[in-house]
């Protein structure tokens, strides 16, 4: 029987992206992001290493059934009301999909700079072609770039495997070890969009600003700085934040990873890496007091996977079990004061471009 007419697929995203996809209630994930715990730093072990109590750590979880669901059974996304003064435009970067995990990495080097292996899960880059560990504002400076308008920004995210497949890279051993096993699926596409905002005009973002969302330990965290939205295409006004969808036949699995599109007009970074960037009302498409719109970041990476429980998982860390609520994403901008010039001006306008390498 044919879908529901509400189910049916959705127009090319021109509304504005809102932090808060499912009407879930997700603890305080609208509004200005909080300090919250660690990202992806690699850096604090989980939990039990206290170790003095003679306890040992709780097992990791395991991936569940029914962590897997149809999408119609999603809750429907919400979208702020646009004003007058809205920017409605949409900056596009198409750099390709790491075909052949051609450029990827256990690192995290916004989260854990210098650490090897800060991640414990792979990531997928495009863009940036040196971001490692060890990258600096200097070697990404310096560095080529998958994109075909001659953004340098790093773009990357975890990896999603099939898990009855073979990991044949050379990282299988570590991999395994940090409890993720199975084929990496290469992404059918990733769309790099940058939107505007519902209640204003958007403003330049700074040269190598570093800006993340989610938060890839917020099953240990909890769920205040979670953003994961999964659905498939075609049923995009529908999502989930804590499952992985099961999508109709010919549809794709897709994640969707909203950055936070306000800036407190000073700082590239922050201790945690949060507190310089916030994510708009989600009711109200507002940044927070202080802070001003930029040119917002959407990653749409679809899949084509089983739609079978526990036939796909996200790379995680060992205590997160795979959970989908660990989703996230990482920025860091690189695009050049010219094309994010092209970038803004096109948002504010009200037009969809690529830019132009200069």
């Amino acid at each position: 029987p044919a879908a529901e007419p509400t189910d049916q697929p959705t127009a090319e995203p021109t509304d504005q992206p809102t932090d808060q996809p499912t009407g879930e209630p997700t603890d305080g994930m609208g509004g200005q992001m909080g300090d919250g715990g660690q990202m992806d730093d690699g850096q604090n072990g989980g939990q039990g290493d206290g170790g003095d109590q003679g306890q040992q750590p709780p097992p990791n979880p395991e991936l569940r059934a029914d962590q897997f669901v149809d999408i119609r059974k999603a809750p429907r996304v919400r979208q702020p009301r646009r004003t007058r003064q809205a920017s409605t435009g949409v900056f596009s970067s198409n750099c390709g999909v790491n075909e052949g995990q051609a450029h990827s990495n256990p690192d995290n080097v916004l989260a854990a700079p210098g650490v090897v292996n800060g991640a414990h899960h792979i990531h997928d880059y495009v863009g940036n072609l040196d971001t490692n560990a060890f990258s600096t504002d200097e070697t990404f400076a310096a560095a080529g770039t998958t994109c075909t308008n001659g953004d340098k920004s790093a773009y990357f995210w975890p990896v999603i495997r099939l898990r009855d497949g073979k990991d044949t890279s050379d990282r299988a051993e570590q991999s395994t070890a940090d409890g993720n096993v199975g084929s990496i699926v290469t992404p059918s596409s990733v769309k790099l969009q940058f939107l505007g905002n519902p209640r204003a005009k958007v403003t330049a973002a700074p040269p190598f600003i570093r800006i993340a969302t989610g938060d890839a330990k917020a099953v240990t965290n909890g769920l205040k700085n979670a953003h994961a939205s999964w659905t498939c295409s075609g049923f995009e006004n529908r999502a989930f934040t804590d499952k992985y969808p099961l999508c109709p036949r010919g549809s794709k699995v897709e994640r969707v990873l909203n950055f936070p599109g306000c800036w407190d007009g000073q700082n590239t970074d922050s201790a945690n890496h949060r507190d310089h960037v916030a994510f708009a009302d989600a009711r109200t498409g507002a940044c927070p007091q202080g802070f001003k719109a930029i040119p917002q970041l959407r990653m749409t990476l679809a899949y084509d996977v089983p739609a079978k429980p526990l036939a796909f998982a996200l790379d995680s860390f060992p205590e997160s079990g795979h959970d989908p609520v660990t989703d996230h994403g990482d920025f860091i901008n690189v695009m050049g004061e010219g094309l994010m010039r092209q970038a803004v001006n096109a948002i504010n306008k009200g037009a969809r471009t690529t830019g132009k390498r200069r």
